[in-house]
């Protein structure tokens, strides 16, 4: 391409329009500028010719055809491809913007519209005091949420207004790294000057916030349910699909809002998309551990994860429990802890570490290498008969399983010995039936091999849960994380195994709740008012002691321990495949699952992943997973589509979310068109009736090529 410089002095006009509120003045402006002149040039001869005294440090040249910021400021209008049919518009980078927040609340504040979502995200936490900005993303509401709420709206007789927190003073970022923030290791609370101490172990910890100006409850404390007609006009998902839909809108994180056609004032969605919460401290965290209390409140009440009934009385139990502490005037004190200083409290903990304790235990647990050695029960479903139960004697060490004929032939070779890492462990409990059960689910060369394990109480069941699951993450008995998560077991087994006391409330309509706040539709129906009442308060009688903090992080525990949690559908098509299917994408493997039938089609593990690609412009994704380690090649073929011989010893599947590729369809096409072709031939030859099959037409590359461009 010539550029314009090469022609001498020659200019061309180059239309502006500036985004001011001023009436008075024009909003177009025609530049004279030359191809070597940078964005900086540009931006200064326009500030000339608006002749309005403000602030433009903000502004920013925005490309309205090509959709991208022109940031880059020493960048030359020829470097950046700029010419004189471009319509640039000269507006501010921050922008008001709505946010619905997992509290079903909503706050209006001014968001970064030039840099990516990820740094505006980032913003966004610092000013709402969240800590590990990278657990959340914005998120697009689903079409079909917004016509049931168009619907709605137009059915109420009354004007709906929306509750907005205006957060309109929040400082901005100008993309610097000004403070360190809730980011920093080292986190400094506000203290009160009068008392000393925290103004509150919870609340906020930025000085220009404008939290520290209004009542922060909005964020921290969590509010009355909303009533069960407003639960029942809330959008569902009914369907793996319906469920596929509410992730299609996640925001790109590498890209800013306008570039993916967020306007300013629209209202998105802040959620934790990745379901992984890194130290979730209740002295730093109470904003962070509500929001998260309340997606997986909503996850659960608008049954997008499954639970059982049991599981969900129990979530209804601990959404009452916080309601009541909510409401009451004793939930100002967070936390009953002493304040301790923060270098105070790591030097004491260094000093312990350095005296150290008994010395002979720390040789023992150098030199023994902890495991458990009990009588389990092994159960292997089969397809045409009974489940085979049996008892074995049952070692765990390291990261395995072994298990024998007795307890006497131990000392020789084990039956079999199962190694766990990477496998998927799922809890199989029925605390009022006395079934303690664990599912492995165990990655072998031919699939997956499906074990379970029956444990004869509450405690061995605690203890061989652990062990599994730190094993599946690749860590053995001797890491500190066992004892803690052997008495997170068993606390969660206490909270579910219920008795009707004495104390009791003997009458459901003498206690002011609503059960059908607490509970999803589903069970609205099934049950009636009173029943749901009578087991709430049963299911409520474990949990009754606990304080609002620690009842929020027992709810956010128990999410995390449902068979489904972490598990985002999304709906592709996969190469070769004629109909979309659906993927689900967890944090250690994808799952291949049918859109009709909903049943598992393929697993593939992170594990076994030995490289993956993305292309951005045809918008493909490919993986490819060692084949040893993997389900056998040829069902995966047949499940997609292909002929049952192997072209690669690889296994590559290839992903894509919109549309299979153009030239894989017109292979399919001529090969079929060839093949019919022979089949009429030799009918005829056979039957001698030329009109009884007529040959498939065949048709160019060239045709089929504008065939699939019109469609």
């Amino acid at each position: 391409m010539i550029s314009s410089s090469e022609y001498g002095s020659h200019s061309w006009e180059l239309l502006v329009t500036v985004d001011h509120q001023h009436e008075e003045i024009k909003k177009e402006f025609l530049l004279q500028v030359t191809g070597d002149l940078h964005i900086g040039g540009v931006m200064l001869k326009l500030a000339e010719q608006i002749k309005i005294a403000q602030d433009w440090s903000d502004y920013a040249l925005w490309w309205e055809q090509k959709k991208c910021w022109l940031l880059k400021t020493h960048w030359t209008l020829d470097k950046c491809g700029v010419q004189a049919d471009a319509k640039l518009i000269f507006t501010t980078q921050h922008k008001m913007l709505r946010l619905r927040l997992p509290n079903m609340k909503t706050v209006r504040l001014k968001v970064s519209f030039s840099s990516v979502v990820f740094r505006a995200v980032s913003d966004i936490c610092k000013i709402l005091n969240i800590r590990r900005s990278e657990e959340l993303s914005l998120l697009k509401q689903s079409e079909d949420a917004l016509k049931k709420k168009k619907k709605k709206d137009k059915n109420s007789k009354e004007p709906v207004t929306e509750d907005i927190l205006n957060l309109c003073n929040s400082p901005v970022s100008s993309g610097l790294s000004g403070s360190p923030g809730l980011s920093s290791k080292v986190i400094t609370p506000l203290y009160d000057p009068g008392s000393g101490t925290p103004a509150s172990s919870t609340i906020t910890w930025f000085s220009d916030s404008p939290l520290t100006e209004q009542n922060c409850s909005i964020l921290t404390f969590s509010h009355p349910s909303y009533s069960p007609e407003t639960l029942a006009e809330m959008y569902q998902p009914r369907t793996l699909a319906d469920k596929a839909k509410l992730n299609a809108g996640w925001l790109d994180s590498s890209r800013s809002l306008m570039e993916q056609g967020i306007l300013e004032d629209d209202q998105l969605l802040l959620r934790f998309k990745y379901y992984t919460f890194f130290d979730l401290n209740p002295k730093y965290d109470a904003v962070r551990i509500n929001q998260i209390y309340e997606q997986a409140r909503w996850a659960i009440l608008l049954e997008e994860i499954d639970c059982t009934e049991e599981e969900m009385l129990i979530f209804a139990a601990l959404q009452y429990h916080i309601s009541k502490l909510s409401l009451s005037s004793e939930t100002q004190d967070f936390t009953c802890e002493s304040e301790v200083d923060e270098v105070e409290a790591a030097l004491s903990n260094l000093e312990v570490t350095l005296e150290g304790g008994n010395t002979s235990n720390i040789l023992e647990d150098i030199t023994d290498i902890p495991k458990l050695a009990d009588n389990l029960r092994l159960v292997r479903p089969r397809k045409l008969s009974l489940k085979a139960i049996k008892p074995y004697w049952f070692v765990f060490k390291d990261t395995s399983i072994s298990y024998f004929k007795n307890k006497e032939s131990a000392q020789g070779e084990p039956i079999e010995k199962l190694n766990l890492k990477g496998c998927e462990v799922v809890p199989d409990v029925n605390v009022a039936a006395k079934k303690f059960g664990i599912k492995l689910l165990i990655p072998v060369a031919d699939g997956m091999n499906e074990v379970y394990l029956r444990c004869e109480n509450e405690t061995q069941y605690a203890q061989w849960m652990a062990a599994c699951v730190l094993a599946s993450k690749g860590k053995t008995m001797a890491d500190s994380s066992y004892h803690p998560e052997v008495h997170k077991i068993l606390s969660f087994l206490k909270m579910k195994n219920w008795t009707m006391s004495p104390q009791a409330v003997s009458d459901p309509e003498s206690v002011d709740m609503k059960p059908e706040c607490f509970v999803s539709l589903r069970y609205t129906k099934k049950y009636k008012s009173k029943q749901l009442a009578a087991r709430i308060l049963e299911a409520h009688q474990n949990v009754s002691q606990m304080t609002l903090v620690e009842a929020k992080l027992r709810f956010i525990q128990a999410w995390q321990s449902l068979p489904e949690f972490g598990l985002s559908y999304y709906i592709v098509r996969f190469k070769g495949s004629k109909k979309d299917d659906v993927l689900g994408v967890s944090y250690n493997r994808l799952i291949r699952i049918d859109i009709a039938t909903g049943d598992p089609i393929t697993t593939w593990r992170f594990s076994n992943m030995k490289q993956w690609n993305v292309n951005w412009e045809i918008r493909q994704k490919q993986q490819e997973f060692d084949h040893k380690r993997a389900l056998p090649q040829q069902r995966m073929k047949q499940a997609a589509g292909h002929s049952t011989r192997s072209r690669s010893p690889r296994l590559a599947e290839t992903v894509t979310a919109f549309s299979q590729l153009q030239s894989s369809s017109i292979r399919t096409y001529l090969s079929l068109s060839r093949v019919g072709a022979r089949t009429a031939k030799s009918s005829t030859s056979i039957s001698g009736a030329t009109s009884s099959c007529q040959p498939v037409p065949k048709i160019s590359t060239k045709r089929w090529m504008k065939i699939c461009s019109i469609n």
